[in-house]
């Protein structure tokens, strides 16, 4: 996926979980944060930042902020970016799949995609990764209920026939592995591991970064 119009700042603050205060030609803008997570260790006073300009109509931000610089390597901090490229990844991912959908309910469980595979009906749940520590990609950077609600829908789902699979979009490149972060939240990885036990099927895909542009380029390991 490509962002268009994307400028680089310098990263003063965050007065909340949406709002971004950053220094860009100049000037003193707010933007518009699209990850909701906590990104300490990613939006630190002084970091180098990078913003795409948004279209939208009513918008209060002029701009998204995007992509990180942390220590030599860039980081995709966009939300939505995952998906979007789980969209255009899955059906190398999965030979065979078909009739892809984005948004779909199964039971009390809202999923990312359905599809076809080999004529079985399946879901995919897609995270995107961007908290590493030591060359290793770790989710989630924070409690996630929403994560283990997810999980418990794919578990349920493969238990009823469906092919059902969890995708971690790893939002930077040059990790060893994903795993989950049980420091943080111990549910979600005790979750993740009964997944794999019970037949879904876990897979993570690292992505290279430039700063208008997010791209998946292999598969790395899931270390359970």
């Amino acid at each position: 996926m490509v962002y268009p119009q994307v400028q680089p700042g310098r990263f003063l603050e965050r007065p909340n979980r949406f709002i971004a205060m950053v220094e860009t030609e100049g000037q003193v803008l707010r933007c518009h944060v699209k990850n909701t997570g906590r990104c300490r260790e990613l939006l630190t006073p002084g970091a180098e930042v990078f913003l795409a300009r948004g279209d939208a109509p009513g918008r209060k931000t002029p701009f998204d902020l995007v992509c990180v610089r942390k220590g030599d390597r860039l980081i995709n901090m966009d939300s939505q970016a995952p998906n979007k490229v789980a969209a255009e990844y899955l059906p190398a991912l999965f030979p065979g799949l078909e009739e892809l959908r984005g948004e779909q309910t199964f039971e009390d469980s809202r999923l990312d995609f359905s599809f076809l595979l080999d004529g079985r009906s399946g879901f995919a749940e897609v995270k995107g990764v961007t908290l590493e520590e030591g060359n290793l990609a770790l989710f989630p950077d924070a409690p996630t209920l929403r994560g283990c609600k997810h999980l418990s829908g794919l578990i349920r789902a493969a238990g009823q026939g469906y092919f059902a699979a969890l995708l971690f979009i790893v939002q930077l490149e040059g990790t060893k592995g994903v795993s989950p972060n049980d420091r943080t939240d111990p549910e979600f990885g005790r979750l993740l591991r009964h997944a794999a036990e019970a037949g879904v099927v876990i897979r993570a895909v690292e992505c290279r970064v430039a700063p208008d542009r997010l791209e998946c380029i292999g598969e790395v390991p899931v270390i359970l």
